[in-house]
């Protein structure tokens, strides 16, 4: 009768399909049910907002959390690698339940005005800090080294799904008891992430990634962390390229497209059928990763993608009708999504264990805290030189992004691990 020995038994588990690993699933269940309350909530926040001031007091309630998601993200991906990134997650899911709890309780009972909604705002900001760099480096502890590519393809279809799921779900919480109602749905379901995080088995790093981090101070933790991006040969082109990537994808893709569908009289419904073009085609990106867990020269294929994505955001605001537009926006969400999910799959299995929370800090902060600076850039140059100009620049700006990485050699020959 043949044995098997433990150690053996543990790598057989480990090296199970992501997507029929029940520790993995786990995972996603609980990523899932996070973001769809996230969706839901921020919904609720904007609808609370809108009934309780003026449309300019509204958007400044919804800009709150951005500040201090940009000015704590560094950090908070120290304070990710330093006490392990389920430890912190669950600490995030927990405030930020209780948060959205007591704001629907405060809802329910009485009118407070802006402030509860501001303070709010300003909670989810700062945990979001620390949240998303710790959900970055969660993958590398939940399954194995080779899993990485698929999670990440798992990962982006759960954020298609909570994307198209939150706002109906949100509508419906608004509709039945009002901005209370969807708080407190957003609050329940963020809470039903914490058992199912709870429950997941978490991955030892290797002891030379944990050496040192009991005699070094945060600080140091930070600084030892830019440099270690700094000096990668793969992570310091990677992180440009995803930088202008972002620099010429956000802007097209919010504000840009908002006023090509109201110059072109394509009206909200058109807008939406663009959107739902670019949505599907990034959710089939992430289904093809998921399926195939590998795509052979991850590195070169990022940038080609990069690079022929960008070609598609000019072409978008030289379509003349709405279904060619929604066409065109497939392909844009197809190469972006394809793009940024081997990005992210490469940022994962490039990187140490033991670096991973800071290193999708530094990313977090690119996308989430410069790209968006694009917008009211974007929005001023269509007014003063129309949209096709505009987004030809930004497609120039996202295109040498690709170009950044294929001419990085380490960068353009990395492939994604068997």
């Amino acid at each position: 009768m043949t044995t098997v020995s433990a150690a053996s038994a543990e790598a057989l588990v480990v090296e199970r399909p992501a997507h029929r690993d029940g520790n993995v699933l786990r995972w996603l269940g609980a990523y899932t049910a996070s973001m769809v309350g996230d969706n839901i909530y921020y919904l609720a926040l904007s609808w609370a907002a809108v009934r309780a001031g003026s449309p300019a007091q509204a958007g400044v309630v919804m800009a709150v959390s951005a500040l201090p998601r940009a000015l704590l993200m560094l950090g908070g991906g120290v304070i990710a690698d330093r006490l392990g990134p389920r430890r912190v997650v669950i600490g995030s899911d927990v405030v930020r339940c209780a948060a959205v709890l007591a704001v629907a309780a405060l809802l329910w009972t009485t009118s407070p005005g802006l402030w509860p909604l501001a303070a709010l705002a300003l909670v989810f900001g700062a945990v979001d800090a620390v949240f998303m760099p710790a959900v970055g480096a969660l993958p590398a502890r939940v399954t194995s080294r080779g899993q990485l590519a698929r999670v990440q393809g798992m990962r982006g279809l759960a954020i298609r799904f909570a994307s198209v799921v939150g706002a109906p779900l949100g509508g419906l919480g608004v509709a039945l008891g009002g901005a209370a109602a969807a708080f407190g749905f957003a609050g329940l379901l963020i809470a039903v992430s914490v058992p199912l995080l709870v429950s997941v088995r978490m991955r030892d790093l290797p002891p030379d990634d944990t050496a040192s981090a009991g005699d070094s101070t945060a600080w140091r933790d930070l600084v030892g962390g830019l440099r270690y991006i700094r000096h990668h040969r793969v992570l310091a082109p990677l992180m440009l390229a995803i930088a202008l990537g972002d620099l010429g994808f956000v802007g097209p893709l919010n504000v840009g497209l908002a006023l090509l569908a109201d110059q072109r009289g394509w009206g909200a419904s058109g807008m939406g059928w663009v959107l739902a073009g670019f949505s599907t085609g990034a959710g089939a990106a992430s289904l093809l990763l998921t399926v195939r867990g590998r795509l052979p020269r991850a590195g070169s294929l990022a940038g080609c993608s990069i690079f022929a994505g960008s070609a598609a955001i000019g072409a978008l605001a030289h379509v003349p009708n709405v279904l060619g537009a929604a066409a065109v926006a497939v392909l844009v969400g197809l190469l972006t999504g394809l793009s940024g999910a081997l990005c992210g799959a490469l940022l994962q299995t490039q990187s140490e264990p033991a670096y991973l929370g800071r290193v999708t800090a530094v990313a977090g902060l690119v996308s989430l805290g410069f790209a968006p600076l694009s917008m009211p850039l974007s929005a001023a140059a269509i007014g003063a030189w129309g949209t096709g100009p505009v987004f030809v620049a930004s497609a120039v700006v996202c295109a040498l992004g690709g170009v950044v990485a294929l001419a990085a050699p380490a960068l353009r020959r990395a492939e994604l691990p068997h």
